[in-house]
This record gives C-alpha cells, sequence and structure tokens, in this order.
C-alpha cells in the first residue's frame, strides 16, 4: 500500500497501554501516512491504567519508535498532554527526541485559516473538578468495551468487519449526547473569544468535523473505538480519515488474542 501523503495529521486518544487499544490499525495508519505536521493531541498514553495494571505489549514500542523516526526524519511532532498523560505537562515546551510538548498551539492551515489545537479536557467539569467521578465512569466504559470485544470477536467469525458496539450505544445515551454538545459550544467559544477560526480537539471519542455559528470544529476520535484522525489536505481542507474503511490492510484479529483478558478503558464523562 503507497503512502497517503497530508499536510497535516492530527491523532488523540489512542491510549497506548490499555488493552483495550487497537494498536494494529494505529500502526498501519502510521506506516502508510505522510505529513509535513503530526499532531498527537493528548491521551496518547493512558498512565490512569498504568496505575492499576501494566499492559505495555511489543507493538506500542514500534508505534512510538515509528513516531520517533519520523521526526528526525523531518516531520514536525508536537506533542499536546491530555487527561490520561497529563503527567507530560510538567513538560511543557521541552523537545524529547524532536517531538514539541506544549499545552496547545495555534495552528495555520494552507488557506490561512486559524485553529486553536489542544485536548479538550480543560473544558470537562468532571476532569477537572472532580476526577474521582471521572475514575468511576470509567469502569461503566470498561464494560461497553467488553461488550464490544466479545460482539467483535462473534462478527469475526462469522465473517464480517470491525464495527463498534460500545461507540453505536454510547451515542445513543441521551446524556452522553448531551455531554457531546455542551463541550463543543464550549471548545468553540474559546476560538471564538481568541478570534480564530475553528479548534482541533480530541478527549471526548467522536470524530466529527462541523460548522458552529462560523467556526469550524474539528474532533479527532480515537483509537480505541473508532480509529479515526484528521487530516489537512494540501489545499488546507480539513479530512477525516475512518482507517477502518480505507485501509487496504485491516488487521480484524486483536478479539481473539485479548478474549480471555480484563478489559480497560477511558472515561466520557456525562453532565
Amino acid at each position: 500500500m503507497a503512502s497517503l501523503k497530508y499536510k497535516s495529521l492530527f491523532l488523540s486518544d489512542t491510549h497506548l497501554g490499555l488493552r483495550a487499544a487497537r494498536t494494529e490499525y494505529l500502526l498501519d495508519f502510521l506506516k502508510h501516512t505522510e505529513s509535513e505536521n503530526l499532531y498527537l493531541v493528548g491521551d496518547i498514553l493512558d498512565f490512569w491504567k498504568m496505575r492499576s495494571g501494566w499492559f505495555w505489549p511489543s507493538i506500542n514500542n514500534e508505534i512510538i519508535n515509528l513516531v520517533i523516526n519520523k521526526a528526525k526524519q523531518g516531520t514536525r511532532v508536537i506533542y499536546i498532554p491530555g487527561n490520561h498523560d497529563e503527567l507530560l505537562r510538567d513538560y511543557l515546551n521541552f523537545h524529547f527526541s524532536g517531538i514539541e510538548i506544549h499545552k496547545e498551539i495555534i495552528h495555520k492551515t494552507e488557506d490561512d485559516r486559524q485553529f486553536l489545537v489542544l485536548h479538550g479536557d480543560e473544558f470537562d467539569g468532571v476532569v477537572m473538578n472532580n476526577k474521582w467521578l471521572a475514575h468511576l465512569g470509567s469502569d461503566a466504559y470498561d464494560l461497553l468495551l467488553w461488550l464490544n470485544r466479545w460482539f467483535n470477536v462473534a462478527r469475526r467469525r462469522l465473517g464480517f468487519g470491525y464495527w463498534s458496539l460500545s461507540a453505536y450505544l454510547k451515542h445513543q445515551v441521551k446524556e452522553a449526547v448531551k455531554y457531546i454538545g455542551n463541550f463543543e459550544q464550549a471548545v468553540i467559544q474559546a476560538a471564538r473569544e481568541r478570534q480564530l477560526d475553528g479548534v482541533i480537539c480530541g478527549h471526548i471519542h467522536h470524530a466529527v468535523i462541523s460548522d458552529l455559528d462560523g467556526l469550524t470544529y474539528a474532533n479527532c476520535g480515537d483509537w480505541v473505538e473508532s480509529c479515526t484522525a484528521l487530516a489537512e489536505e494540501a489545499d488546507g481542507s480539513l479530512k477525516l480519515i475512518h482507517w477502518v474503511d480505507e485501509s487496504m490492510q485491516l488487521i480484524d484479529k486483536r478479539e481473539d488474542d485479548y478474549a480471555d483478558s480484563d478489559t480497560d478503558g477511558r472515561v466520557v464523562p456525562t453532565n
């Protein structure tokens, strides 16, 4: 498969360190895409789960080494920590192996639009003010991921491809939908106050590009459920990449590999 070339790529919520992270798809994506800029928009590593149990397969090292090699070969790599990897916020404005670490950054597209790029957890009252509630919510999300795993084991044995049951169920819950809407409005208001053209974020595992009152709201999605990324084309336009749909090297066997193991996940709080 030839490399797909973009001006910029934006990834978030890969949650390396979780059994539920779809690392085979992520590695495949990184191997078959190139960009001048690569933004890692938070929750790339999941220190929350690492505290409760160590899970670090060799593929995680492959992913990290591939990102470092991209930086060494000239790709500008910007890491914006989220709430699950907030320990890295102690190293803001540092460079490690060619990777820049920032709390947030302004990205200018080829068509001269300016976007605020940040993870987004600072707009989430549950995460900011009541972290114990966030961890409690993570247990419910773990159950969804457990159901998702077994559902896809059955689908694969019947000859069907990957489909995220957990994402579908989450987006049918009224309070989750309300939370997503409130989050989007809060984030876009921050861009408006800075007189920017829009915002690029992650955090809520809901990939979308939409117009909100004349500004562009773009969310990268995640690599636990949807396997999505945001791309800037050569002309400055933005598009969502759904890697399960676009990849010619789909890898869909990890449910069997981990069918007997514990499930890990992340929280998507609701108001």
